[in-house]
C-alpha cells in the first residue's frame, strides 16, 4: 500500500501537470497572431514591450561598443532611406487598418563603421547597417532593399517569434528528456543528440527560412510604397550571394537558396509595382 503522503503528492503532481497543460494551451491560444501582409498565423508569447525595453539596452550597448557614423553621406542616406521607409509602413499599415500598430515605437537608424557585410533590426524599430554592406547596395535603391527587408523583420515580429519558438523547443527538449528519463545514459545521449538535430532540421531552419522569405515579400512592397523601384531587389540579392561564397544546401541553410530568392523577388515585382504606382503618382 501506499501512504497517503505519497499518493497526496502523486495526485498533486498529476493536478500540476494537467493544470499547465491547460495554461500552456490557453496561452497558445491568446498567442496567436497575424503577420501583416501575408496573414500567417504566429506565436508571439512575448509582450512587445518586454522586447522594446530589452532593444533599447542592447541596441545602446552595440552603439556604445562601435564606431557610429552621423555627419557622413552615407550615414545620412541610412537616415533618409529609414525615414522614407518608416512613412511607407505606415501609409501600409492604414490602409490595411493596422494604423496604430508601430505608435509605441522609437525609430532609429544607425551606420556602423565595420568591415562586415550585415545589416540588422532589433523590436521597436532600431536599425543598424554596417559600412561593410554598402558596396554591394551600390546604390540608395540598393540601401532600400536591405532597409524594407529589416524592417519587414520588426513588423512581422519575427524577433517575438523565434523567441516564441525557442522556447516551445525547450519545453519539448524538457518533456523528451523525462519521457526517456528510464533509458540507459549511452542511449539517452544518442536520443537528445538525434532530438536536437531533428529539431533543427524540422522547425527551427524552416521558419528562419521562412521569416526571410516573408521579409523579402513585404520589404519589397515597403520599398516600392516609398517611392524606390523594386526591380532593384532581386540583383541586390544576387550580389549578396556572389560574395558570399559557396552556399550550404538550403534544408541547412538560415536563408533561402539565392536562386530561389531571386526568382522568387522578381515574380512578386507586378504586386510590388502596382504600389510604386499607386503611391508615387
Amino acid at each position: 500500500m501506499q501512504s497517503p503522503n505519497i499518493h497526496s503528492c502523486k495526485t498533486l503532481m498529476n493536478s500540476t501537470s494537467i493544470l499547465s497543460s491547460t495554461l500552456l494551451l490557453s496561452f497558445l491560444v491568446i498567442s496567436c497572431s497575424s503577420v501583416p501582409l501575408t496573414n500567417r498565423k504566429q506565436l508571439a508569447f512575448l509582450p512587445e514591450s518586454q522586447l522594446m525595453s530589452m532593444s533599447e539596452t542592447s541596441y545602446a550597448q552595440v552603439k556604445s561598443e562601435n564606431k557610429v557614423l552621423t555627419d557622413t553621406e552615407d550615414a545620412k542616406m541610412i537616415t533618409r532611406v529609414g525615414q522614407k521607409m518608416k512613412v511607407a509602413v505606415e501609409a501600409y499599415l492604414k490602409e490595411i487598418g493596422q494604423e496604430g500598430m508601430t505608435s509605441q515605437y522609437n525609430w532609429e537608424f544607425s551606420l556602423i563603421d565595420s568591415d562586415q557585410v550585415n545589416a540588422w533590426a532589433m523590436p521597436g524599430g532600431k536599425v543598424a547597417f554596417y559600412t561593410g554592406i554598402l558596396p554591394i547596395c551600390e546604390t540608395e535603391a540598393g540601401v532600400a532593399v536591405v532597409m524594407g527587408h529589416e524592417i519587414a523583420h520588426v513588423i512581422a515580429k519575427h524577433g517575438n517569434e523565434r523567441m516564441s519558438q525557442g522556447m516551445m523547443q525547450q519545453f519539448g527538449a524538457l518533456a523528451f528528456i523525462k519521457l526517456i528519463e528510464d533509458k540507459p545514459e549511452q542511449t539517452k545521449s544518442m536520443l537528445q543528440m538525434a532530438y536536437g538535430m531533428g529539431s533543427n532540421l524540422a522547425v527551427s531552419l524552416p521558419f528562419s527560412r521562412l521569416h526571410e522569405s516573408e521579409a523579402d515579400e513585404m520589404g519589397l512592397i515597403f520599398m516600392a510604397i516609398a517611392g524606390y523601384d523594386p526591380s532593384e531587389a532581386a540583383p541586390f540579392w544576387n550580389r549578396m550571394a556572389q560574395g558570399g561564397g559557396q552556399s550550404p544546401p538550403e534544408f541547412l541553410s538560415t536563408h533561402p537558396n539565392p536562386d530561389n530568392r531571386a526568382k522568387k523577388l522578381k515574380e512578386m515585382q507586378p504586386k510590388a509595382m502596382e504600389y510604386y504606382n499607386k503611391y508615387n503618382k
